[in-house]
């Protein structure tokens, strides 16, 4: 699978959430495709929604949001945000940047919690570096 979301910017993540902690690359790595299949799984329940609304483009509303942050204030690219949401539905839905900017505070949010579990994993094992086999533990343990 070719993930979409570059990997600097769930480093930073990570690191936000690692307090102190060094960072793997393979945990970036595990956390963007993480990210990338939960991104697209909610664009999918959103393309539903869509179309039981008779819309063939994408709304924030669609995602659950009512209230969109500023572009600004997004973590996450929303360019790659935006390739996420298109991976499982069908080219005649649009996504709208409103709902790009929501999906990209969604999966912003998805990624702190992973990020602070995986490093309470990674002290606990009492190392030093949050490590990819932190991320895949805590999806094992919570899903």
């Amino acid at each position: 699978m070719t993930v979409e979301l570059p990997f600097a910017p769930v480093d930073d993540i990570i690191r936000r959430n690692a307090d102190g902690l060094r960072v793997s690359a393979g945990a970036a790595e595990a956390l963007a495709a993480r990210i990338q299949d939960h991104g697209a799984e909610l664009a999918e329940a959103a393309a539903e929604q869509a179309t039981t609304d008779g819309r063939k483009t994408l709304m924030a509303t669609d995602f659950g949001v009512e209230q969109v942050i500023e572009r600004e204030d997004v973590e996450l690219p929303v360019a790659p945000v935006d390739r996420i949401a298109r991976l499982r539905i069908h080219d005649r839905y649009r996504v709208s940047m409103e709902a790009r900017i929501a999906l990209a505070d969604i999966l912003g949010d998805y990624a702190d919690n992973v990020a602070r579990a995986a490093a309470k994993l990674a002290r606990h094992a009492d190392r030093r570096t949050v490590q990819a086999d932190d991320i895949e533990t805590y999806f094992e343990l919570f899903e």
